[in-house]
C-alpha cells in the first residue's frame, strides 16, 4: 500500500545520515528464531537456498525460504553460533516460518526451534561512519570482516551488514539493555531512523519484502537474489526449479526500481505502449519524488526503459540490493 504521509524533516535527516554518516534503525519487531540441537545446520541447509554446512561459528549469510516449486516465502539472515543458528526474519513471516519449519522436523531429527523475538532486540547501523560507532562499542575486531560475520562484545552480537545495500552493522542484544544501548549509540552520533525512512531506503535500494516482492508469484532468481543461492550444495526444497532456471537461463522477469511521476497503488500493471510488461509491487514518496519497485519482463528491457504504471509515467532504474546477471 502507498504510504499516506509525506516524508518529514526527521526522515530526510536520517536518510541523509545513512548515505553520508550513520543512522540507527530499531528492527526489534523483526522475528528472531533460534535453530538448535545436533542437526540444526543440516536442517537449515535442506530448508533454504544457501549453503549452511560450510559455515563456521561466527559466520553468517542471507538465505531464501522457498516453496517446493521455488516460490519465495522470505529473505532471512542466518548467524551461525557454536551450537545454533539465529535467523533474522521479516516481521510478517515470524509465525509462518516457525510453523513451516516445524512441519519439516521429522521424528529422528535433532532440531529445536525457539522464538527468541521477545527476549531480544535488533538495531541496524547504516552508513559509511558506522565503523566509528562500532569502535566505540568495543567491536573493532569485526570491522573489515566479510558480510554476515559476527562476534559478541559485552553481550551484544555485532554482525557485518546493515540489512540494506548500504554499509553498516546489525546488532542483536538482550531486550533488557535495549533502551540503554539505543541512547548510547545516539549520543555517539547516530541519527535515529523511523520505519518509514527505512522503507524509503528499502524501496530505493531494492530490498524485497514478503507480500510485496516476495510472493507465490516469484522465485529468487526473478527477484535477483543470486547471492543467497548455492548452486553446488545439492538437494533442498525448490532446488530443481532453481537449478533448471539457472542452467537454461530461463528467468523471464526481473525486479527493478522505478522512478514515477506520481503515486501509484501497488499491484498496478506496468505497460509499454499497449503491452503489459510487468507489475508494480511497492511505491513510496521520497525527497526526490516517487519511487517504486516492480517486476518487468526480461524481453521488455532494463535501465532507462520508459513505461506507464497505470496512467503514471515511469522509468526503470537500477537498484543495488539485487542483481540481474547470471553467475559465471
Amino acid at each position: 500500500m502507498i504510504m499516506p504521509f509525506a516524508i518529514d524533516t526527521q526522515d530526510t535527516a536520517a536518510i541523509e545520515a545513512a548515505q553520508t554518516r550513520v543512522a540507527i534503525c530499531d528492527r526489534s519487531h523483526w522475528g528472531r528464531i533460534k535453530v538448535s540441537d545436533g542437526d540444526h545446520l543440516r536442517f537449515l541447509h535442506n530448508q533454504s537456498t544457501n549453503d549452511f554446512q560450510t559455515l563456521q561459528p561466527g559466520q553468517g549469510c542471507d538465505t531464501v525460504f522457498v516453496t517446493s516449486t521455488a516460490r519465495t516465502i522470505d529473505l532471512a539472515t542466518g548467524y551461525v553460533m557454536e551450537d545454533a543458528v539465529l535467523l533474522l526474519v521479516s516481521p510478517n513471516r515470524r509465525e509462518y516460518l516457525l510453523q513451516w519449519l516445524d512441519r519439516y522436523i521429522f521424528f529422528a531429527d535433532k532440531v529445536q526451534l525457539t522464538d527468541v523475538t521477545d527476549e531480544t532486540a535488533t538495531f541496524s547501523l547504516i552508513g559509511p561512519a558506522s565503523n566509528t560507532i562500532i569502535e566505540k562499542l568495543g567491536g573493532s575486531a569485526i570491522i573489515g570482516q566479510s558480510y554476515g560475520n559476527h562476534q559478541v562484545f559485552d553481550g551484544i552480537d555485532i554482525a557485518v551488514g546493515s540489512g540494506l545495500a548500504s554499509p553498516g552493522y546489525t546488532l542483536i542484544l538482550p531486550a533488557s539493555i535495549k533502551e540503554t544501548l539505543w541512547n548510547q549509540i545516539v549520543e555517539l552520533g547516530a541519527i535515529p531512523m523511523s520505519d518509514r525512512a527505512w522503507e524509503v531506503l528499502r524501496i530505493t535500494q531494492g530490498r524485497p519484502v514478503p507480500e510485496q516482492e516476495l510472493t507465490d508469484d516469484y522465485n529468487p532468481l526473478e527477484v535477483g537474489l543470486w547471492q543467497t543461492i548455492s548452486f553446488n550444495k545439492g538437494c533442498y526444497i525448490g532446488q530443481e526449479t532453481i537449478a533448471r532456471l539457472n542452467t537454461y537461463k530461463g528467468v523471464k522477469q526481473y525486479l527493478w526500481g522505478l522512478k514515477l511521476s506520481a503515486a501509484v497503488e501497488p499491484g498496478t500493471a506496468i505497460t509499454v505502449g499497449d503491452e503489459k510488461v510487468g507489475k508494480l509491487t511497492s511505491c513510496i514518496e521520497t525527497v526526490d519524488g516517487y519511487r517504486g519497485l516492480g517486476y518487468i519482463r526480461t524481453k521488455a528491457g532494463g535501465v532507462g526503459l520508459q513505461v506507464k504504471v497505470g496512467e503514471v509515467a515511469g522509468e526503470i532504474v537500477e537498484v543495488p540490493f539485487v542483481s540481474h546477471e547470471y553467475p559465471e
